[in-house]
């Protein structure tokens, strides 16, 4: 896993016996049949001080996992897309606080919903236009279409609606369509979760004059070293492929996305910045070391330590829960802020959670996640495939049982 070598956990002021606590965990999740199998890797002072792979990649055709499994990663993309937008903000190519109509010009004189029955809209002009600030921190007023919680949604899930998961046209017709959608919320003024980094992922595609997948691979995946990190699993990987899983009846797994079969298999004509990517733990580790170095790996910067000190840091007013009413997303609310592409933690007592005020961190829809803590110089990567993520409270979890271990 990674090119690290794992270490003995006191070299960095980890306790074994503790960390063995983590290990019983993840074997008791795959013994009780809550997931099919999982990787947990815990890194501190640029050390690997835990790293463990249990359970199957396949209950079907059962294969165990490997180090080097290939997991949907869905919205840990989002930090990677992220990383392309701000590259392109330090190359002076745009401000936070610009429209993006000035981009994607579909963008200008948004409305916004103000009610509606029976499927009908209706909606007021914004009082102000979508920024990019907006979209990194989901305040733009977008949504996503499985919210199910308004009109907005259902237009997002109509028949010619707006899904970059399986949309076949392309990212520009995508976004144009998704432009003419009234945005549930006045631009700035409430935290709802939404294809805004799909959004950010087609600006990266029309400042850079590359298609959104070359930049993200030429620009931050390859310079990264993240080998397995791809938009689709080729040919010679798909051995390494996981199966995708949900919980059915009584807790009980059912198939949901057979590797064998799956979508991820060919590349696609859209690809989706939000929650595209698939990847393995060594690679996400790679990204984790990117971002507790403030930019830079191996001898290789794609960003300043400032843009990295400016994306991690809350960009709201308050924390998610004072932005308005919280529907679905990869986090708790209260105590929890939001930079540009992260959730960073505000106050860990309000949070009910172990941590530290300045750690950051998201998570994806098959149950992934990762967390960054520059105080404790540590970050942890969990990868399973389980959707969806709110089934089990098993990033709680994890989050105590890595930050117990800490000794020193």
């Amino acid at each position: 896993m990674d090119t690290l070598p794992l270490v003995a956990p006191e070299q960095v002021g980890l306790s074994a016996a503790r960390l063995d606590r983590v290990r019983n965990w993840m074997q008791h999740q795959v013994t009780a049949g809550k997931l099919a199998g999982l990787t947990v890797a815990v890194m501190r002072r640029g050390e690997l001080a835990f790293a463990e792979t249990l359970g199957k990649a396949d209950l079907e055709r059962n294969k165990p996992l490997r180090p080097d499994t290939i997991f949907r990663i869905y919205s840990m993309t989002k930090p990677l897309t992220t990383t392309a937008i701000m590259m392109l903000y330090e190359a002076g190519q745009f401000q936070l606080d610009d429209p993006i109509s000035k981009f994607i010009p579909a963008f200008a004189n948004p409305r916004v919903y103000s009610g509606g029955s029976r499927g009908k809209i209706d909606s007021v002009p914004a009082e102000r236009e979508i920024n990019f600030r907006d979209l990194m921190t989901h305040t733009s007023g977008l949504t996503y279409g499985f919210m199910e919680s308004n009109p907005v949604d259902a237009a997002y899930r109509a028949k010619d609606g707006v899904d970059f998961q399986t949309a076949t046209t392309s990212l520009k017709q995508v976004v144009e369509k998704l432009a003419t959608i009234p945005l549930i919320a006045q631009p700035g003024k409430a935290w709802n979760y939404s294809v805004a980094t799909d959004v950010l992922g087609y600006l990266v595609e029309v400042i850079s004059g590359q298609p959104f997948e070359v930049f993200l691979r030429e620009k931050v995946i390859e310079p990264l070293g993240m080998v397995d990190t791809d938009f689709h699993v080729p040919a010679d990987k798909h051995e390494r492929f996981a199966a995708n899983y949900s919980a059915g009846p009584g807790g009980k797994l059912e198939l949901l996305d057979d590797p064998g079969k799956s979508r991820y298999l060919a590349p696609r004509k859209v690809n989706s910045g939000g929650g595209g990517l698939v990847s393995t733990a060594s690679d996400y580790l790679r990204f984790c070391r990117f971002m507790l170095n403030k930019g830079e790996l191996d001898g290789v910067r794609l960003l300043g330590r400032k843009t990295v000190e400016l994306m991690t840091m809350n960009h709201l007013n308050g924390d998610m829960a004072d932005m308005g009413t919280p529907r679905f997303s990869e986090s708790t609310y209260t105590g929890i802020g939001f930079g540009l592409g992260f959730s960073v933690m505000i106050d860990p007592a309000k949070a009910f959670i172990a941590g530290t005020p300045g750690e950051y961190a998201w998570g994806g829809a098959a149950s992934t996640a990762f967390w960054i803590d520059p105080v404790e110089d540590m970050a942890v990567v969990l990868l399973t495939q389980l959707m969806p993520s709110s089934t089990y409270p098993i990033r709680r979890e994890l989050r105590v049982l890595t930050y117990q271990a800490i000794v020193d």
